[in-house]
């Protein structure tokens, strides 16, 4: 029963479970962000800035996609922490096959999806006839093994569901250092360009997919994983649902609305396109204190609301927000600071180079903005209200978002005029989710009081 009592977050110091929990996530998030980031270090150094290009606006591309079903694997993690934390062994069991059959239906969508509709959406964002090829090389290779990577999002986030969150840190090592030695095999000594980062990613991704299983295979008394037990449980499949699906839509449209934006970007040229592509790759690292503290507060809330440890759920929530607001926004002023020397580790290019540090000048201080909307969006997952974090960024991540740069572009055509919609759009968000948050009743406890959440 070790394994069980281990991965509970429903006792001991809150603020030490918290961020022992979180430390693992954080540092799997940095070193997966160190071989996204390699990847453009090296496409951009031994390829060129089309390649950089091609690479950098793919991200959006992607994760139109592949978030839809990264939010149903959210939605399955809180199913499976609220049994955990409650400690009902045969709901986790069917909770956990559950998720494994619904990854690998999902897995067979992604890449007939991604596969399809890659050209068409390209060509839609405004995609520059010389960053083309490249940019369809790279991510029609990409979806051809999604299923690595949807299946070790699942498996991940069954493992962190039930408080483990060091061996998805393990896997993600091995994995980034894997990616790493293949991105200079394919590329340096192969010469397979594009081609290369991407399959790179894709068998390192693998590796981390394999592990994870391994893990999971592992005897545990908890449950037992046999592919006999491999089926779709309608009440479960309801809950994951419910909380799964409004932020995988959320996903997907906010990944909608980024690639308008994009769309925006390509119109000033390739070297704004790179520039941006690599201050996207350094922006990831403001989103690791932010990822990491909105991941551990789903399920630190979703494991307490099944345990009926409702008043630590609250607390936690609010020490987790305070500390990645902090995180979030010292990572910001590194970057405000630091922006030319940073942008000019990837491309030598003076054009890329402006580009990039004037995208960094305008949003690097509302860093800590990300934070509020994330992790309040996290807590409401973990509570089980997803709808709202939904409708919120739809309206200000979506809507407003693309309405302004419509507007404001065509008033003023300047590429700082797109860069702003990011830190516009962050403000209104987490102005709504604060009041949200401080007004409404997310917890179960105000629910019985007869009050009713939006």
């Amino acid at each position: 029963m070790s394994r069980f009592s281990a991965g509970l977050l429903t006792e001991g110091p809150i603020g030490k479970k918290l961020i022992a929990f979180a430390i693992p996530i954080f540092l799997g998030n940095l070193f997966q962000q160190l071989y996204n980031t390699a990847d453009t270090l090296i496409v951009g150094r031994l390829i060129g800035s089309d390649a950089l290009a091609a690479v950098g606006s793919s991200g959006n591309l992607t994760f139109l996609i592949v978030g839809f079903f990264n939010g149903l694997s959210l939605g399955a993690g809180v199913v499976i922490a609220r049994h955990f934390g409650a400690q009902e062994r045969e709901q986790l069991n069917k909770s956990i096959h559950n998720t494994l059959l619904l990854g690998l239906m999902a897995s067979v969508l992604v890449t007939a999806i991604g596969l399809i509709l890659t050209p068409q959406i390209l060509t839609w964002m405004g995609t520059p006839a010389e960053v083309m090829p490249s940019s369809l090389s790279y991510c029609r290779t990409y979806f051809a093994g999604a299923v690595s990577m949807v299946m070790y999002n699942m498996l991940a986030g069954i493992l962190q569901a039930m408080g483990d969150s060091r061996h998805p840190l393990y896997y993600l090592i091995a994995a980034s250092i894997t990616n790493v030695v293949l991105d200079i095999v394919f590329i340096a000594v192969f010469h397979w360009g594009v081609f290369g980062a991407a399959f790179a990613t894709v068998i390192s991704q693998m590796l981390s997919a394999v592990l994870a299983f391994i893990r999971l295979c592992q005897p545990n008394p908890l449950y037992h994983l046999s592919f006999r037990s491999l089926r779709i449980e309608p009440r479960i499949l309801r809950e994951t649902l419910r909380t799964g699906l409004p932020a995988g839509v959320q996903n997907s449209v906010t990944a909608l609305a980024n690639v308008i934006v994009q769309s925006n970007i390509n119109a000033f040229g390739a070297i704004a396109m790179a520039g941006s592509g690599a201050y996207s790759k350094l922006e990831g690292f403001a989103f690791l204190p932010v990822t990491c503290f909105s991941m551990a507060l789903t399920t630190f809330v979703s494991q307490n609301i099944g345990a009926n440890e409702l008043e630590r759920a609250r607390k936690g929530a609010r020490f987790g927000l305070f500390c990645s607001m902090a995180m979030a926004e010292i990572v910001g002023l590194i970057f405000f600071v630091f922006a030319s020397p940073l942008m000019a580790a990837f491309n030598s290019d003076p054009g890329v180079i402006a580009s990039g540090v004037q995208r960094a000048r305008i949003c690097a201080l509302f860093f800590f903005l990300l934070a509020v909307t994330h992790c309040i969006s996290g807590v409401l997952r973990g509570s089980g209200h997803s709808m709202v974090p939904m409708v919120v960024m739809l309206v200000c991540w979506c809507v407003i978002r693309v309405s302004y740069i419509t507007i404001a572009v065509q008033i003023l055509p300047r590429i700082e005029v797109v860069f702003w919609a990011y830190p516009i759009t962050w403000i209104l968000s987490s102005a709504i989710l604060v009041v949200y948050y401080k007004k409404a009743h997310w917890l179960p406890q105000d629910l019985s009081r007869g009050q009713q959440t939006v």
